[in-house]
């Protein structure tokens, strides 16, 4: 008796990258926010003579609040979805 031979078909997989979609209209804002604080904090940082205070205390401030704070917020920020079955 003869085998009968199956044919077997490739399938192609489309592998979607999970960062596909990643950055969003809010994460969009909240970089031009960072870009517009930094302008701020430079341009206060300018401002004055050698010892100011705008230019000792605030302008540094504004630069550490762009740097470690908005950046990266914008950066990792992205909405929470709701997966699950149960919806109330």
């Amino acid at each position: 008796m003869a085998k009968v031979k199956k044919r077997v078909k490739a399938v192609n997989k489309k592998f979607e990258s999970p960062f596909q979609n990643y950055w969003t209209k809010n994460n969009y804002i909240l970089l031009f926010a960072g870009i517009i604080t930094l302008v701020i904090g430079y341009f206060l940082l300018a401002q004055g003579p050698w010892d100011n205070v705008v230019s000792l205390s605030i302008a540094p401030l504004v630069l550490l609040v762009a740097y470690v704070v908005i950046f990266p917020l914008a950066i990792m920020y992205k909405k929470k979805t709701n997966n699950s079955g149960t919806d109330k």
